[in-house]
């Protein structure tokens, strides 16, 4: 299968290791800066790769059957569309899109075109969540009380230098957006999905040369009355800290930690099916950095959804749903107001100038 990359920053190598892994034919690298693909080129030393800064003369040029996504967020939709039009596979980096209008027409433009589109929250193939999810779906927890999940994390200036895109309202979004969506898409997927109210608290602590929040706070309640909350900063001294998931049952209470959710810390469940020492020597890993290992499961799964006509597990449905409960998040903060779901409408540039003064 031919592979193209769009895109060729920060997170472009996960993708190239999890397309090499798969045994994808990778085609073609485009970047707005091509020097970005040649550096790519010559670290992955890959043979007969074809160069663009244009995806629209990648995609005539060379046909690809799967276009990874990995640009700035607010230029995922359009070059989605663009890709899904010219009869290519999408896979799309978090967020899928910026506002759930784009993201409705991305799902719609995919259904039409008879083509798979997933969302990269790799988080999900993490070990440890994997395992964590087989026990839900066993129904060990039980009855669920509530979930917590935090992610609390260090952004410097230079990061937000790198990329000026970053942090704003028309191409990013604050914390939650960019770091915490990976949290909030895991809390809909444990706790069932449905959300049907949201109160939150955003704020702009320590990072006034941007435009969107570096901490956000929230509660959320599930169909069925089960809470959770959802804990987002960039402002943790010195160094990312952890991502963690918290999930309470009236006969289970688990515990995902480390760096991205990739250990099981706490293992405990009335049923006593396994020895909660295994579990966590088992179900353990230690990536070398936040995005962890879960880019090439990720891969596996939209090829096995592209060959088998099922839709992935990371469909346009799932991207949705945590991209709208971000925007429900935003919305309460702004309003003061507790939000109901399910939203039909919202985008990040629904709060531009919110933190232009520093009340």
């Amino acid at each position: 299968m031919k592979y193209a990359l769009i895109g060729c920053g920060r997170i472009s190598p996960n993708h190239i290791q999890a397309a090499r892994n798969n045994g994808l034919k990778i085609a073609a690298l485009c970047d707005l800066d091509p020097e970005a693909a040649i550096r790519l080129i010559r670290q992955f030393e890959l043979e007969g790769v074809a160069v663009y800064a244009d995806h629209h003369t990648m995609l005539e040029r060379d046909h690809p059957d799967l276009v990874a996504i990995a640009t700035d967020s607010g230029s995922h939709a359009r070059i989605a569309l663009d890709c899904l039009e010219a009869g290519s596979h999408v896979l799309i980096e978090k967020p899928m899109a910026l506002s759930l209008q784009e993201a409705d027409q991305i799902i719609d433009t995919a259904r039409t075109c008879g083509l798979q589109m997933g969302v990269c929250h790799q988080n999900r193939f993490n070990r440890s969540v994997q395992y964590i999810r087989k026990a839900m779906e066993a129904g060990r927890f039980g009855k669920l009380s509530h979930g917590a999940a935090h992610i609390r994390w260090n952004r410097s200036r230079q990061y937000y230098d790198q990329a000026p895109w970053r942090g704003t309202w028309a191409q990013d979004g604050g914390c939650l957006m960019n770091q915490g969506i990976h949290s909030a898409d895991l809390l809909r997927w444990m706790m069932g999905e449905e959300v049907e109210e949201v109160m939150a608290f955003t704020s702009q602590r320590q990072h006034p040369y941007i435009e969107g929040e570096d901490l956000a706070l929230a509660i959320i309640r599930f169909a069925g009355g089960a809470c959770a909350t959802l804990e987002c900063t960039t402002n943790v001294y010195p160094c990312n800290l952890e991502e963690t998931l918290y999930l309470f049952g009236e006969k289970g209470t688990v515990k995902a930690g480390g760096i991205s959710d990739n250990i099981i810390e706490h293992w405990a469940f009335a049923d006593g099916l396994d020895d909660p020492e295994t579990v966590k020597a088992e179900y353990g890993e230690n990536p070398p950095d936040i995005y962890g290992y879960g880019h090439t499961p990720l891969y596996a799964d939209l090829l096995e959804a592209i060959r088998t006509h099922r839709s992935c597990l990371v469909d346009g449905r799932a991207g949705r749903q945590a991209l709208e409960l971000v925007l429900a998040i935003y919305q309460s903060a702004a309003t003061g107001q507790p939000v109901k779901l399910p939203l039909k409408q919202g985008s990040t540039l629904d709060f531009a100038g919110r933190f232009d003064r520093n009340d």
